[in-house]
């Protein structure tokens, strides 16, 4: 049993997610090791610290004095972590591995980051027998920036991710468009054969003592069918694009439909109060009039209203399809125009993809649904480029 296709991409982000989250933790038990250890040796240096400043050599169990080379190594050895001595009065006595800037007030500035190291880690307590000096220290350049790599490392992985997810879409996109393109490309040379033959027979009746009328229904039929063929030819292809007057493109593709679906449903165009010219192929534009007027049709269950409305707006020329059907879920306002959508028992789902395909494919072209509410219909809005 195959793997469902539509699920990889949210297995692909699933174990993108869990990388990231295993990341993250390793990186947060290693910084907090990390703090653990420059706490550790804080508290020695300290300590070297306490013994520098009562200049009391100690005594080891042998009774031997240590070695105060070895204190001072010690001092000497912290060359990453910022340090502050200071008292309980806030007396500072010394600094080390902090970068006081010029012309400023050292001991305004230290103070300062006194009590910003004091907000982030507890200072270390230096007892002196007679009186209690404190350590205050920060985090070392090293710390701050592996600190950092967190975060860093989630950028990389989610522009990752990002890219990854992008190619797969595009690849499959492409498969599907793909497909699409040869599908209708085979279509329109099937297509060719029979039209051809059926051209060849209506001029061998015209010989023939036929009715002139049978004659002129055939004709208009072959005259279809090429006009089909030639849509189903132009898919995939860069259409041949002219200003085109939207309002006569308009009134003659609704023209069409009018007499060719149900007589109970009603169709009004309202065409724009100017001249508007845009860049379209007039072929294509009609498919695209009746696939929108055949689906508002059948959301209207062969009964309602549909309403043609085109104006201008800036550089847009646009045309609002209204209908009164059963509505559209917000939530489906995308969906329908994917390809194999359908809410009807028969059909493929391929009108709405195919409107969309084609209106993408000129200059600023775009349709949307603009409005809808259940029960009371939709609105679908076409915006095409003005020409001058």
């Amino acid at each position: 049993m195959s793997f469902p296709s539509q699920y990889l991409k949210y297995v692909f982000i699933v174990v993108a997610v869990l990388i990231a989250i295993g990341s993250l933790i390793v990186s947060d038990s290693l910084i907090k090791k990390l703090a653990q250890e420059e706490r550790q040796k804080m508290e020695i240096w300290s300590e070297a610290m306490r013994i520098m400043t009562m200049d009391n050599p100690v005594s080891d169990n042998t009774g031997m004095d240590s070695d105060i080379s070895l204190v001072l190594k010690v001092l000497e050895s912290n060359t990453t972590i910022p340090t502050i001595l200071s008292d309980g009065d806030g007396n500072i006595f010394a600094n080390r591995n902090v970068a006081i800037p010029e012309k400023v007030d050292e001991n305004a500035f230290l103070q300062q980051k006194i009590k910003e190291y004091a907000s982030r880690k507890a200072p270390i307590v230096i007892d002196l027998g007679d009186t209690v000096q404190y350590l205050y220290y920060d985090d070392s350049l090293i710390l701050k920036r592996l600190e950092m790599f967190p975060y860093i490392q989630l950028s990389v992985v989610f522009v990752f991710i990002l890219i990854a997810f992008l190619a797969l879409m595009s690849t499959k996109k492409a498969e599907q468009n793909k497909v699409w393109v040869g599908l209708s490309k085979e279509t329109a040379h099937q297509l060719g054969t029979p039209i051809s033959s059926l051209i060849a027979w209506v001029e061998y009746l015209k010989t023939k003592e036929v009715d002139a009328d049978y004659l002129f229904e055939m004709e208009k039929d072959v005259k279809r069918l090429e006009i089909i063929a030639d849509r189903f030819s132009k898919i995939g292809s860069n259409p041949n694009l002219q200003p085109i007057n939207l309002n006569e493109a308009l009134l003659t593709a609704c023209g069409y439909m009018e007499s060719r679906i149900s007589t109970k449903v009603k169709m009004t165009v309202k065409p724009a109060d100017g001249t508007i010219h845009v860049l379209m192929n007039d072929a294509l534009f009609s498919w695209v009039i009746e696939n929108l007027t055949k689906n508002a049709a059948d959301a209207m269950d062969g009964k309602g209203q549909i309403t043609f409305i085109a104006g201008e707006k800036g550089n847009k020329g646009w045309i609002d399809v209204i209908d009164t059907g059963k509505g559209i879920h917000k939530s489906k306002f995308k969906t329908i125009f994917n390809p194999g959508y359908t809410t009807k028992t028969r059909g493929w789902g391929l009108g709405l993809s195919l409107v969309k395909r084609i209106i993408e494919s000129y200059p600023g072209g775009k349709i949307y649904v603009k409005h809808s509410e259940a029960g009371k219909g939709a609105t679908f809005r076409i915006e095409l480029r003005k020409v001058r």
